[in-house]
C-alpha cells in the first residue's frame, strides 16, 4: 500500500469511526453525551464514567476536534461543541478529580474545546474546574495532595492536568499548586510504587506495579515533567529513582527491553500497551530525555520500542498483547508511540512500523450494520469472553480514530496540523520530524 493510498484509508476509517460514535449520541437540554456502547444488546467495558477522558464525553470531544482539523468539516466542531456544553453543564455533579476518569480530564477537554472553537464559555468553565481542584487539595504526608496515590491514576494525573491548565488558561497559580503537590511525590523513596491492594483487584496484595498508569514509570514521568517546568533538581532526582527501578526489574536481551506487569509474581507477564507496558513506560524515558538531554534515556526508549517489534505484534498475540485495539492496552496505544518516536527522531523504521500497526487497526474495523466503524475487543485480558465495541477515547473508537488521524498526519507534511495530545503524551504535537517540516 502506497503512502498516499494508506493515508486516505486511515482518514476514511476515522470518519467511519465518527459515524459509529454519532450513532451513540444522546441530546438533551444540557448538551450532548454519548452512550459508552450503542450496540442494541451491547455491554460497555467502562459504563460508569459518562464525562471522562477515558471512556466518556471528554475524550470523544478531543476526537471530534481533531477530525474537524483533519477534514475541514465544521460539523465535527459542532459535535465537539455540543459535548463541551454538556461537560460545562454537568461537571459539578462529578466527585472524582483524576485525569483519566474525573474532573482533571474534563478540565483538559474544556480548555482544548475553547482553544479550538473560540468559545470563551468553555475556557471559563475549564478555569472553574481547575479552581475546584485547587480548593480540594488537602494536607497529606507532610505535603499537599488529593487522593494520596502518587500514580497517574491519582494525584499524578491531577498534577499533570493543572500544569496544562496553567499554560493554556494563563493562570500561574495552577502551576504553583501542582509544583507544591509534586514536591511530596518527589520525596518518596521510589516514587509511584503501588501495591496490589487498591491498584488492581486482580493483583496480589504484595504486588508492585512498575507501569505507567498505576505504577512507578508514570510517576517518574510526572517528576520529569515537573523538572522541565521548574529546573529543580529534586524532581529530576526523584524521576531518576523511579526510572532506575523500572530498569532494574525489566527483562533486557539483545538491545530489547520488556517491562513486567507486576512483581514479583508477574515478572514474566509483559504488557506492550500504554497502561502497564512498554508503550507507556517509553513515554517516561522520552520525557527524561526531553528535559535532561541524556542519550541513555533515548536508548531506553529505543530498547522498549524494539521489544514491541520483536514480540511479533501486531500479528502475533501474547499474554501482554491480546485481542485489544484501544489506546489503553491495545494497538492504538502502540501507534501513538511509534508515530511520536518518528516525529522525535526521524528514524524511518518507526514510521514503517506505525503504518503496519495502522493497517492492522483499519483492517480490524467492523461496520456490518451500516452505522460506521467500531472495534470489537476483549478489553480485560482476564475476561476474554467479554467482547465489546465502546465509543470512548482510551477504551474505544474515539481513541482508535484519533491514533489513525495522528498516523494520517505523518503523510501530509504540507498540511501540518497540531494534534491534541493528553498531558501524559510527551511526543511532538506536530507529528513530523523537524527536517521534514523544513523541507515542506
Amino acid at each position: 500500500m502506497s503512502l498516499e493510498s494508506g493515508a486516505e484509508s486511515l482518514l476514511a476509517t476515522a470518519v467511519e469511526a465518527a459515524r459509529w460514535i454519532r450513532s451513540a449520541a444522546v441530546d438533551d437540554e444540557r448538551g450532548r453525551h454519548w452512550q459508552a456502547n450503542p450496540d442494541p444488546r451491547g455491554r460497555a467495558a467502562m459504563p460508569d464514567h459518562p464525562l471522562s477522558l477515558y471512556s466518556g464525553a471528554a475524550g470523544i470531544i478531543l476526537f471530534f476536534l481533531e477530525l474537524a482539523a483533519a477534514t475541514g468539516d465544521e460539523g465535527y466542531l459542532d459535535d465537539a461543541g455540543a459535548g463541551a456544553r454538556y461537560l460545562a453543564a454537568t461537571w459539578r455533579e462529578q466527585a472524582d478529580l483524576s485525569l483519566h476518569h474525573g474532573l482533571a480530564g474534563v478540565m483538559f477537554a474544556l480548555a482544548e474545546a475553547g482553544w479550538a472553537t473560540g468559545e470563551r464559555e468553555f475556557e471559563v468553565e475549564a478555569g472553574a474546574v481547575a479552581d475546584r481542584i485547587v480548593r480540594s487539595a488537602r494536607p497529606i504526608g507532610g505535603g499537599l495532595g488529593w487522593t494520596g496515590d502518587p500514580a497517574q491514576r491519582g494525584d499524578g494525573g491531577i498534577i499533570l492536568g493543572l500544569l496544562h491548565a496553567g499554560g493554556i488558561l494563563g493562570v500561574p497559580a495552577y502551576q504553583e499548586i501542582a509544583v507544591e503537590a509534586g514536591a511530596r511525590v518527589a520525596a518518596l523513596a521510589v516514587p509511584g510504587h503501588r501495591f496490589g491492594e487498591g491498584a488492581c483487584a486482580d493483583l496480589p496484595l504484595d504486588a508492585v506495579t512498575p507501569g505507567f498508569l498505576s505504577g512507578t514509570a508514570g510517576t517518574a514521568f510526572l517528576l520529569a515533567r515537573l523538572y522541565g517546568v521548574t529546573g529543580e533538581p529534586r524532581f529530576l532526582d526523584g524521576s531518576r529513582r523511579g526510572a532506575d527501578f523500572v530498569r532494574a526489574v525489566s527483562a533486557v536481551t539483545e538491545r530489547c527491553a520488556l517491562v513486567p506487569h507486576h512483581i514479583p509474581q508477574g515478572r514474566d507477564l509483559h504488557y506492550l500497551g500504554f497502561c502497564s507496558g512498554s508503550a507507556g513506560v517509553a513515554r517516561t524515558f522520552y520525557e527524561l530525555y526531553r528535559v535532561s538531554g541524556d542519550a541513555g534515556d533515548l536508548d531506553w526508549v529505543e530498547r522498549l520500542a524494539r521489544g514491541i517489534v520483536s514480540s511479533g505484534a501486531p500479528a502475533g498475540q501474547s499474554g501482554g498483547y491480546w485481542n485489544s485495539a484501544c489506546q489503553c492496552c491495545g494497538t492504538a496505544g502502540l501507534v501513538e508511540l511509534f508515530v511520536g518516536l518518528w516525529a522525535a527522531t526521524g528514524r524511518p523504521q518507526h514510521l514503517e512500523f506505525a503504518r503496519t500497526l495502522g493497517e492492522n487497526l483499519a483492517g480490524l474495523a467492523t461496520g456490518h450494520d451500516g452505522r460506521g466503524s467500531r472495534w470489537y475487543q476483549a478489553y480485560r485480558r482476564l475476561r476474554p469472553w467479554e467482547v465489546t465495541a465502546d465509543t470512548g477515547y482510551m477504551v474505544g473508537a474515539a481513541g482508535i480514530g484519533a491514533a489513525l488521524l495522528h498516523l494520517d498526519a505523518t503523510a501530509r507534511p504540507q498540511e501540518a496540523r497540531r494534534l491534541i495530545l493528553p498531558p501524559d503524551n510527551p511526543f511532538p504535537a506536530i507529528p513530523l520530524p523537524s527536517a521534514t517540516l523544513r523541507r515542506s
